[in-house]
């Protein structure tokens, strides 16, 4: 069956947008990309603010780096928990009702905060809400359904671009919000070392208010009948028995390579802000800029990307990146100054998470529309179950002030998901644009259902 058009402004055929003509680009964005766009960019901007001051707020009120560690993890198992039943349900249900609920909680859990410092509270605040895990602007165990419905507006051929520049939308709010969190250092002579911190859960109230009417405004296609509930077209079984074994093997081989980047990533990632101040005695005045400027580099990185992804493809554009920033992260612990440590930092997240949008975009380009839901949850799954470990694991690291350590095992893992990338994922892709050719060779419907409605 043929799936449903992307909406106005993306039609087939267009071509691939330019990052030198941004106004005509974004014009020529459907009204629901555009939307989801600005969203990113909002939500991540109290992101960027948590993800430095967070650990320094919990540091502040007395927790030890165990039970910091131990609250991150909370939130990201129980965000894996909720990350596959969003997905699969808003495949058969719509998108945009899972986003404004997030929206809400959001909001409540930053009022919470505003308003207590108690620890069993605050502690549920941060694991309903996700605070702290600087998600680059992702609404959380919601997700799958933003990143499926960002990919049902958007022409396949313009996936690469489009989802890597979300990612830098992201990381433009990130370096603001990082910005944000130098400001407790200004407060902290009235409202004490861990009051200080309080205000910036205002950001968090203000993104996520903005974002539910951003959400609530933006169109949403019908979603169109499933393939498998045709049982009067028989011969077209086999076709997508096949697509949906191959499909299948996608996603088996994306778990696997998945885990092990989860896992090097809790590693590193949550608690960089908290390492940086119990390594080198630094505070939010120091880490806030320097986040600021990592999170600002790296969106110009995802625009990089963007462009790489039309000239190199989505598999070689991630493994370049990937293999530069593992080489700085081997680099990164063993720098002697804080500001060396911060360059590695820098560069390091640029060549890494700049390459989030082209990942993404291979996963909701490598399976049909009715299984996207899915398989991004699966994406977000296999990633956010190992991450969730990691921070009680670095938590303790730190805390015992066994700084390395960490860095070097999330260099092992990160080392294997490189060097598996291409060979694992290379195929898929060259299958996939195989079959986007073949399809703009015909405009007949049953030429779709010839390729299993793969095309999408």
């Amino acid at each position: 069956m043929r799936s449903p058009p992307p909406e106005s402004g993306a039609t087939q055929g267009t071509p691939a947008p330019s990052l030198g003509r941004p106004l005509q680009t974004w014009r020529s964005l459907a009204p629901a990309t555009r939307r989801l766009l600005a969203a990113r960019f909002w939500r991540s901007i109290s992101q960027g603010a948590l993800v430095v001051d967070l650990a320094l707020y919990l540091h502040a009120l007395g927790w030890p780096g165990t039970s910091i560690g131990m609250v991150l993890t909370g939130g990201g198992l129980l965000g894996a928990a909720l990350t596959m039943v969003v997905g699969v349900t808003s495949d058969r249900l719509r998108r945009k009702p899972f986003l404004l609920a997030y929206e809400g909680l959001s909001c409540a859990c930053a009022l919470v905060a505003l308003s207590t410092s108690q620890p069993l509270l605050l502690s549920a605040a941060i694991v309903l809400a996700g605070f702290g895990r600087g998600a680059n602007g992702a609404a959380g165990p919601f997700s799958p359904a933003e990143q499926a419905w960002l990919a049902e507006a958007v022409d396949p051929s313009r996936r690469g671009f489009v989802y890597s520049v979300n990612t830098a939308f992201g990381f433009v709010g990130m370096a603001i919000g990082a910005l944000a969190a130098a400001a407790p250092a200004w407060w902290q002579g009235t409202l004490g070392a861990a009051g200080s911190f309080r205000p910036l859960f205002f950001i968090v109230l203000l993104g996520n208010a903005i974002n539910f009417v951003l959400v609530a405004g933006a169109p949403e296609t019908a979603k169109a009948a499933r393939p498998a509930h045709r049982p009067s077209e028989p011969g077209l079984r086999p076709q997508h028995s096949e697509a949906h074994s191959r499909e299948n093997g996608f996603l088996l081989r994306l778990v696997g390579l998945n885990t092990l980047n989860g896992l090097a990533i809790g590693l590193t990632g949550p608690l960089m802000a908290y390492w940086f101040a119990m390594k080198f005695n630094v505070g939010p005045s120091a880490i806030g800029p320097v986040m600021a400027a990592t999170f600002a580099v790296t969106a110009l990185s995802a625009f990089a990307t963007a462009r790489m992804t039309q000239s190199f493809g989505l598999v070689r554009s991630v493994q370049w990146g990937r293999a530069a920033g593992l080489v700085l992260l081997v680099l990164l612990p063993v720098m002697p100054f804080y500001a060396l440590a911060a360059l590695a930092y820098l560069l390091r997240s640029a060549f890494n998470r700049g390459t989030i949008g082209a990942r993404q975009a291979l996963v909701v380009s490598a399976v049909r529309d009715h299984r996207r839901g899915f398989a991004v949850s699966l994406n977000v799954l296999s990633m956010m179950l190992p991450m969730s470990i990691g921070p009680a694991v670095a938590g303790a690291f730190i805390g015992a002030r066994w700084f390395i350590a960490p860095f070097y095992i999330a260099a092992a893992l990160q080392a294997l998901y490189v060097l598996l990338y291409g060979p694992v994922f290379r195929p898929y892709e060259e299958e996939t644009r195989g079959e986007k050719r073949e399809t703009r060779k015909s405009d007949s419907p049953l030429r779709d259902e010839e390729h299993g409605g793969t095309t999408r």
